[in-house]
C-alpha cells in the first residue's frame, strides 16, 4: 500500500458515509456540510451578450441547475458579468453566478465585484506556462512562491471583504512549469499545486473556498482526489473544505456520459464530493438531468450494507493504478486473466438472440455467455465459500452472486480482497438483472459507468457483465463503451472533447461531429478537440492528434503536446487533420459498414 491508508481518504471503503466538511456559502446557497450534493454547469454562451447568456442561464435554472458558472477570460468580459447578474435578478432568478478565471488576475478582481463565487486555476492564474525544462531550485521555488503570493492575495482580500467564495480548481492538463519539474504531470503535482494556493488564502483568514482536481482521464481524476482528500486529513481537521467534481473534456452523447459517470460515480461512491459539474460537448441544460442522476441515491440517503466487523484492507493501492495480478485460464475457448483484454461476456439468453449473426455484430460482439464459463458466484461475506475457491489447485472464474442486497462496489472491493489473486473476477453492474424493456437506458448507463468503472479504475476485473439492460444489443455496446471510457479496452478512436463554453473559437458540438465522422474508425488513436488553449495542450498530453482552436475561424493541429500546424482555415481544418494522421502513419482507410446490433 502507499504511505496513505486508505481510510485516509474514505473512513470506510466497505460502509458508504459522506465526507465530513465545513460549510461554505455561495451566494444564498450552501455547499458542503449538511448541504445535499449540489448540481452546476457553465454557460456556453459568449459572455458579452448579456442578453443570450440571461436566458440560458434561467434555462438552467429552471433544469435545476443550482449553480451556474460562466467564463471570464478578461477584464472586459468580466465587467459584464454586472448586467448578466442584474438580468437575472431583474427576472426574479437568484441562482448563484461563478466567474470561470484562468489567466488574467485583474479579470478576477472585476469578476468578484459581481458575482457569487470566482474559479481559479493555479496551474495558469499568474503562473508560468511554457512548457521549458527547467530545474528550479528551492530559493527559486520560494521566489515563484512570492511572486504568486503577490498576485493572489488581493483577489483574496476582495472575495474576504465581499463576501465572495472561491474554487481552487487544478486541471491535470494545466499545471505550472514549476509544478511540472517539482511533481511531473501527476496526481500529486494537482493537489500540491491547489495546497499552495489554499495555503495564502488561511494565510489571510480566508476559508470561504471549495477545491476540484479535474482530468480529462477518470483514473488520473480518482486518484487525484483520492490523494488531495488524504492530504487534508494530514493537514489537520479544519482542512476540511468540501470538493466540486468533474471530468474534464468528457465529450458527447454516450461517451461523455461514461465517462462522467466513472469518474464521479466512483469518487461519490466514496463519499468524497459537495458538488457537481458533468461535461458534455452538448447544449448545457443536457448536463443537468446526467448530474441530478448521479448525486440522487447520495442525496436520498444510502443506508450501508449489511458488512461484519472486521473486514480485510483493500486489496490494491487507491492511489496508484495497477492491474489485479490474476493468471491465465481457458475456459470454453475463452482466454482470461493475467494481462489477457477484459472480456465481454453476456447471458445465455442474450446470446442465443444474437448467435445468428455474431459475425456481423463489428466491434460490439458477445465473447463468451456466462453460464458457459462453469463461474464460481459466492457471497463475499461467506469465508467458508471463499476459502473452499482459494483451496482449488487451478485458477477459476468468480464473481458475486446475484440477488444480495449489498452494495456493488464494496461487495466486488470485499471479494477481491478475500479472493486469491490468482483467480479472474467477473464484474456486473448490478446483482438485480433487468427484464424491463421500458427502463431508462440512461439510468443504466450511469450505473453500469459508475459500478464498473470504479473497479475497472482500481484495476480489478478480468471481465464484465451488463445486465441491468435487457436488450442485447445495448448491454454489449455498453460494454465495450464503458471498458473504453474506463481506459481498460481501446477498441475505437478515443475522443477527447471539451464542452463549449464563452471562450471557445469554434462551434465544438458540429466540429466534434465532423471529426468523428472522419476519424471514427481510427481504433486506438486519441484525438482531442479543444475550443481554445485553456486545457489544451497539458489535457492532450495523453492524445495522439489535437485540434484547438487558436483564433476566430483559424485551427492548430497537435501531435501529442507540440502545435505543428498553425492558423488553419476553419473549413480545411477536419482534412488538414487526416493529413496529418496519415503523416504520422496511424492512419487506415474505413472498413465497409456492418449491420446495426441494437436487438
Amino acid at each position: 500500500m502507499a504511505e496513505h491508508s486508505s481510510h485516509n481518504y474514505c473512513p470506510d471503503p466497505y460502509r458508504y458515509s459522506r465526507r465530513v466538511t465545513r460549510e461554505i456559502h455561495v451566494g444564498h446557497l450552501g455547499v458542503g456540510g449538511d448541504n445535499p450534493i449540489r448540481v452546476q454547469s457553465m454557460l456556453t454562451s459568449d459572455t458579452r451578450d448579456t442578453d443570450s447568456c440571461v436566458k440560458e442561464a434561467l434555462g438552467l435554472a429552471e433544469a435545476g441547475c443550482e449553480i451556474v458558472r460562466v467564463t471570464a477570460q478578461t477584464r472586459k468580459y468580466a465587467a459584464n458579468l454586472e448586467h448578466i447578474r442584474n438580468g437575472l435578478r431583474r427576472a426574479g432568478c437568484d441562482v448563484p453566478l461563478v466567474a470561470d478565471i484562468h489567466f488574467k488576475p485583474d479579470a478576477a478582481m472585476e469578476a468578484a465585484r459581481w458575482v457569487d463565487k470566482v474559479r481559479v486555476n493555479p496551474g495558469n492564474y499568474a503562473d508560468k506556462k511554457k512548457f521549458a525544462v527547467l530545474e528550479y531550485s528551492d530559493a527559486e521555488y520560494a521566489a515563484e512562491l512570492d511572486r504568486i503570493r503577490e498576485q493572489f492575495s488581493p483577489l483574496v482580500e476582495l472575495c474576504q471583504k465581499n463576501g465572495v467564495a472561491m474554487r481552487i480548481g487544478t486541471n491535470h492538463g494545466s499545471l505550472s512549469d514549476r509544478i511540472m519539474n517539482r511533481y511531473g504531470d501527476t496526481p500529486l503535482g494537482m493537489v500540491e499545486s491547489a495546497l499552495e494556493f489554499a495555503r495564502i488564502a488561511r494565510d489571510q483568514g480566508y476559508h470561504e473556498f471549495v477545491f476540484s482536481m479535474k482530468a480529462s482521464n477518470p483514473k488520473v481524476m480518482i486518484e487525484a482526489y483520492r490523494l488531495l482528500v488524504a492530504k487534508l486529513v494530514e493537514e489537520g481537521a479544519d482542512w476540511n473544505y468540501p470538493l466540486h467534481l468533474g471530468v474534464t473534456e468528457a465529450g458527447d452523447g454516450e461517451d461523455g456520459r461514461i465517462k462522467s459517470a466513472i469518474g464521479i460515480g466512483s469518487l461519490l461512491a466514496d463519499g468524497i464530493g459537495d458538488t457537481v459539474r458533468v461535461s458534455l460537448t452538448e447544449d448545457a441544460v443536457y448536463e443537468i438531468p446526467v448530474a441530478q442522476a448521479l448525486v440522487a441515491p447520495y442525496n436520498a440517503g444510502i443506508i450501508p450494507g449489511d458488512f461484519p466487523e472486521g473486514l480485510p484492507p483493500l486489496s490494491y493501492d487507491p492511489f496508484d493504478y495497477v492491474r489485479r495480478k490474476s493468471e491465465k485460464i481457458e475456459v470454453a475457448d475463452l482466454t482470461m486473466g493475467a494481462d489477457r483484454t477484459i472480456r465481454v461476456l453476456t447471458s445465455q439468453d442474450k446470446w442465443d438472440k444474437v448467435v445468428h449473426k455474431i459475425d456481423k455484430m463489428g466491434d460490439f460482439k458477445p465473447e463468451a455467455a456466462i453460464e458457459m464459463l462453469g463461474v464460481y458466484e459466492v457471497d463475499p461475506r461467506d469465508m467458508a465459500a471463499i476459502s473452499q475457491i482459494n483451496a482449488l489447485s487451478e485458477a477459476v472464474p468468480v464473481t458475486v452472486s446475484d440477488a444480495l442486497d449489498l452494495p456493488l462496489i464494496p461487495a466486488f472491493r470485499l471479494l477481491a480482497a478475500r479472493l486469491d489473486a490468482r483467480h479472474s473476477l467477473i464484474l456486473k453492474d448490478t446483482l438485480h438483472p433487468s427484464e424491463d424493456s421500458s427502463r431508462d437506458f440512461v439510468e443504466t448507463l450511469l450505473r453500469a459507468a459508475s459500478n464498473i468503472g470504479s473497479l475497472l479504475c482500481d484495476g480489478i476485473g478480468d471481465a464484465i457483465l451488463i445486465q441491468g439492460e435487457e436488450a442485447p444489443g445495448q448491454s454489449l455496446r455498453l460494454s465495450y463503451n464503458v471498458l473504453q471510457a474506463a481506459g481498460a479496452r481501446i477498441f475505437k478512436t478515443d475522443y477527447v472533447a471539451c464542452p463549449s463554453c464563452g471562450r471557445t473559437l469554434f462551434n465544438l458540438q458540429t466540429t466534434t461531429q465532423k471529426i468523428r465522422a472522419a476519424t471514427g474508425h481510427l481504433k486506438g488513436v486519441r484525438i482531442a478537440v479543444m475550443g481554445c488553449i485553456v486545457n489544451g495542450p497539458g489535457e492532450m498530453a495523453d492524445a495522439d492528434f489535437g485540434y484547438v482552436g487558436g483564433a476566430p475561424g483559424k485551427i492548430n493541429l497537435y501531435v501529442g503536446k507540440e502545435a505543428v500546424k498553425f492558423n488553419i482555415p476553419e473549413d480545411e481544418a477536419v482534412a488538414r487533420l487526416v493529413d496529418l494522421i496519415k503523416e504520422h502513419e496511424r492512419w487506415v482507410e474505413a472498413p465497409e459498414p456492418v449491420e446495426a446490433t441494437g436487438v
